[in-house]
C-alpha cells in the first residue's frame, strides 16, 4: 500500500469534470482533491465537499486509489464512492459517484 499511496499523496487541482462545467467547479473555491499520508483525503468542487476513506492498489499495472466518501452539498449530507488512477504523464483520471444522484469522470493535475 505505501508504494501506491505515494503516487497520490498531496493536493491535485481538478481541471475537468464531464457533468459540471468549469465555472461551477470553482464556484466557492478552486476545485481540488487531496490525499494524506494515511488512508484519508478530501475533495471540493462547486458546492460539494467530501472526506475520503481511501484504499490503494494496482489496476492494469497502474497505481489506483479507490475511496468511499461522505460530505455536504449546499448543507445537505451526501455520500458516495470513487476512484482515480495516474496516467502515463503523471496526471489523475478518475470517476466520482454521488449516492443516488450524479456521477462524473474527472481529470486533475498535481499542484
Amino acid at each position: 500500500m505505501a508504494t501506491q499511496a505515494k503516487n497520490f499523496r498531496g493536493s491535485w487541482r481538478i481541471v475537468h469534470m464531464d457533468t459540471w462545467d468549469d465555472e461551477y467547479l470553482d464556484l466557492i473555491e478552486p476545485a481540488s482533491i487531496a490525499f494524506d499520508k494515511g488512508s484519508q483525503g478530501e475533495f471540493v468542487f462547486g458546492a460539494v465537499k467530501g472526506w475520503l476513506d481511501c484504499r490503494y492498489g494496482e489496476r492494469n499495472g497502474r497505481p489506483v486509489v479507490e475511496f468511499s466518501w461522505e460530505g455536504v452539498s449546499e448543507g445537505d449530507q451526501i455520500c458516495g464512492r470513487g476512484w482515480a488512477t495516474q496516467t502515463s504523464d503523471g496526471k489523475l483520471e478518475g470517476h466520482l459517484y454521488i449516492h443516488s444522484s450524479d456521477d462524473s469522470p474527472f481529470k486533475a493535475e498535481k499542484r
